[in-house]
Order: C-alpha cells, then sequence, then structure tokens
C-alpha cells in the first residue's frame, strides 16, 4: 500500500513565508508608534502636576523635549478640571505609508489618570 505524501508545498510555504514578512514588517513599523504612545501618556501624567494651563503645557513640552515626542506639543493638549483634580487629555492620528496609494491610519487617544 501507497502511502500519500503529507506537509506543506513549495508554492504554500512561499505564500506563508510571504504572508509572515508583511506581517514583520507591519509590526516594525507600527511599535514605534506604540512605544512612542506610552511616552506621551507618562509626559501627560506627569505634566498634569502643574497648577496652570501654560504650566501644564510648560512641563509636557520639557518631558516631550527629553522623551523625543514629535506627534504632539503642548499647545495640543486638552486641559480641563473635574473638581480640584486636573485632566490632561490628547488625541493624534498617525499615517504609516504601505505601497502605493495605500496608508495604514493610526488614531490615537488618551488622558491622565
Amino acid at each position: 500500500m501507497k502511502r500519500q505524501q503529507r506537509g506543506i508545498s513549495f508554492i504554500g510555504l512561499l505564500f506563508v513565508c510571504v504572508v509572515l514578512v508583511c506581517a514583520g514588517i507591519l509590526a516594525a513599523q507600527v511599535l514605534p508608534t506604540l512605544i512612542e504612545l506610552q511616552n506621551i501618556t507618562k509626559a501627560v501624567n506627569r505634566a498634569k502636576e502643574g497648577s496652570t494651563v501654560v504650566e501644564v503645557r510648560t512641563l509636557f513640552d520639557k518631558s516631550a523635549q527629553i522623551d523625543d515626542i514629535k506627534s504632539i506639543t503642548g499647545k495640543d493638549l486638552e486641559i480641563t478640571k473635574e473638581g480640584d483634580k486636573t485632566v490632561v487629555a490628547f488625541a493624534y492620528t498617525r499615517e504609516i505609508h504601505m505601497a502605493g496609494p495605500a496608508f495604514l491610519l493610526l488614531k490615537y487617544n488618551g488622558k491622565s489618570k
């Protein structure tokens, strides 16, 4: 009795490799934006300690220089008061060019704790 061979064909292997490489390239482009989001969140939480709007924006801009944040500035922050607590919110988008006319649009937002 002959047994039929099992496994993946060469064409199937190439297809799987191409999909994995594309996913890896996409992940390599998205990862820096996620790291920047974490840095922005930390800077916002540090900046909320300011007592005035100008002071909050200045504290954020100083933290942004240290952490190399380029997506937003202190002017882009929404600063409000909830009771006696200062709340700093932010929202921004990032575009990543994929190929030809295709872009990946990432929308980030958050606020201080």
